[in-house]
């Protein structure tokens, strides 16, 4: 299985250099054409995964990958608007978002790679925990179901106001830098703007990884399913940022999701729920949420 693990990640590292070379050599705004194209690339190489998964470890363990997939696409659409307010709340220059975005997938692949590890073992090794988790996730969808428009307070976020304390940080943005001598080191706006990015993707994690782990333990899986999820949220956010509005239903369908796969946890031991069937019915529930918000806009809400 370790050979596994090191050619997919060799297969990442090898995307993320490529992309940091364009990146480097040519910094500008994804075109809506060129989002869109990169965003199906990414889901056809998720779906080409799954086949792969499909005739290495059978019918289940493919769907179990498909449907922690959607979960985490799902969950990490919605959060693209969060995304969009804080580059807002910045104001950072269309031309520089990329960059943001490229280096705040790797710290999220990195850390969500540790929090899948942790809470593998840690069910494995205390059963109890799966209870914690559904109940984690139950909570998280009640909350998310009852709130209303996404706000950001980078001034409350407390890694940020410690960074402060020990870092200077430059009035004005610096071109496309995280750092600048002047003459000692200081700190752009645009790091600024990535350290708010991590910090908000390790609150995301803490609902999206126990949702996938309601779905399955194996580890590979879960991995594989948040990383091809998270490596094609750059491009979708430059094909879904002016469109985001449109949704507006959806985080009501996420929250029906989330209560959905925590509920499944929580009665693992008395109730099993076919992952062709967990599947189905994370694909009805969004379905649903999607036409709901097209069939009735926002302004007429």
């Amino acid at each position: 299985m370790l050979i596994f693990w090191i050619v997919f990640n060799v297969f990442v590292a090898v995307v993320l250099a490529l992309d940091l070379g364009i990146t480097r050599r040519k910094a500008r705004e994804l075109t809506f054409r060129e989002a869109l194209t990169w965003s199906a690339i990414w889901v056809g190489l998720a779906c080409a995964f799954a086949v792969v998964v499909y005739f290495w470890q059978g019918r289940t363990t493919s769907l179990q990958f498909v449907t922690g997939y959607v979960i985490e696409l799902s969950l990490s659409a919605d959060n693209l608007f969060l995304f969009l307010l804080i580059f807002r709340y910045f104001h950072v220059p269309a031309q520089h978002q990329h960059k943001v975005l490229f280096w705040g997938i790797l710290g999220a692949i990195v850390i969500r790679g540790l929090f899948i590890l942790a809470g593998v073992g840690l069910i494995r090794r205390f059963e109890w925990i799966t209870y914690v988790f559904g109940a984690l996730l139950v909570y998280s969808g009640i909350k998310f179901l009852r709130q209303g428009e996404q706000e950001i307070h980078p001034e409350k976020n407390p890694v940020l106001k410690m960074f402060r304390k020990f870092m200077p940080v430059t009035k004005e943005y610096e071109g496309g830098r995280f750092f600048v001598r002047k003459p000692g080191l200081y700190a752009t706006p645009l790091f600024i703007v990535l350290l708010v990015v991590e910090t908000t993707d390790i609150i995301f994690a803490v609902d999206s990884i126990p949702a996938v782990l309601a779905i399955t333990l194996n580890a590979f899986i879960v991995y594989t399913s948040n990383v091809f999820a998270i490596l094609g949220l750059r491009s979708m956010y430059f094909a879904l940022a002016g469109l985001i509005d449109l949704f507006h239903y959806l985080h009501y369908g996420l929250s029906v999701v989330l209560i959905f796969v925590g509920l499944k946890m929580l009665g693992a031991h008395y109730v099993e729920v076919p992952t062709v069937w967990a599947l189905a019915i994370v694909l009805c529930v969004l379905a649903v949420s999607v036409i709901a918000s097209v069939m009735r806009p926002k302004s007429a809400s």
